[in-house]
């Protein structure tokens, strides 16, 4: 039986206790045989508590259980029949329960929630939240939760330039841009220059695979391809100028960041749409402004 994991999740029930008016059930823990049954080694040491409110109906003295481990509020080492939502070496997306004073606690199926330290949070999280997580020992050997899951992630995904993916964002930097875990286990990254809209962590994006790296991360863009772009782009700003009364109060030779800040878009996009409105005779562009054409 490994403590927070899966690998070996049997016992066997070797006896009743009766524990502040409370019967509870103990395991008894060792090598475990191929048949997947515990051998009672009647060691003390190896004996850890199951609730009787976790005792499968029907199961008696002697009978295999398969357990999770884990440590109670008190900090005892105890047995759960619950599946936890996330195990030792696995990640997963969970729900923000609450937040504390020394951080965060999430809803893993368990009665005990999952702490997640501030350390380990990438980004301040609130309740309600989703993040992904991975499972750590902590230096007290209890089970915590961390957002810095970067070196889990996989690098050999089955897509392929062009293939649409959905992931999760888990973590940004001022100089790449997002960090994004794709099937929730693919290391992919949405670069700088693609951001545009609000995207923040915990956010789930479809995407685009732009490129697959040499190392096998993917490059992603939550941008269509430029001809399909276009006309989205082209619809966004026509309905903006109408919006504004049929004038828009700059053009497409304005700053870049005034550009990204009204449309979400590069100023590349940007001149793409407003050509295109241009060409359909929809706008006009005047010295300071582009309003809607007058027919």
């Amino acid at each position: 039986m490994r403590y927070g994991g899966k690998t070996i999740r049997c016992g066997r029930i070797c006896r009743r206790e009766k524990i502040n008016d409370e019967i509870r059930e103990k395991t008894s823990t060792d090598n475990c045989k191929k048949s997947r049954v515990w051998s009672v080694s009647g060691s003390d040491e190896d004996r850890v508590l199951l609730p009787k409110r976790q005792v499968p109906e029907g199961v008696e003295i002697g009978d295999p259980v398969e357990v999770f481990l884990y440590k109670d509020s008190d900090d005892r080492l105890i047995a759960t029949t619950h599946e936890p939502k996330i195990e030792l070496g696995e990640l997963a997306v969970l729900e923000v329960a609450d937040t504390g004073k020394f951080g965060a606690f999430l809803d893993w199926g368990l009665e005990k929630d999952l702490f997640l330290p501030f350390k380990e949070q990438t980004v301040k999280v609130a309740k309600g939240d989703q993040c992904l997580v991975a499972l750590y020992i902590d230096k007290s050997e209890r089970l915590c939760a961390t957002m810095k899951v970067y070196d889990m992630l996989k690098k050999d995904s089955p897509y392929q330039k062009d293939d649409m993916v959905e992931g999760i964002i888990y973590d940004t930097s001022d100089n790449f841009g997002l960090f994004v875990a794709v099937d929730n286990q693919y290391s992919a990254l949405i670069p700088k220059k693609e951001v545009y809209g609000r995207l923040r962590i915990g956010q789930t994006v479809k995407a685009r695979v732009t490129a697959v790296k040499k190392d096998g991360k993917l490059d992603l863009s939550v941008r269509d391809k430029i001809p399909m772009q276009m006309d989205k782009d082209a619809e966004s700003v026509l309905k903006e100028i109408e919006r504004r009364g049929g004038k828009l109060p700059f053009t497409d030779k304005a700053d870049p960041e005034v550009i990204k800040q009204e449309f979400q878009m590069s100023k590349n996009a940007f001149k793409r749409a407003v050509g295109r409105l241009l060409k359909e005779e929809k706008i006009e562009i005047k010295e300071h402004a582009i309003v809607m054409h007058r027919k």
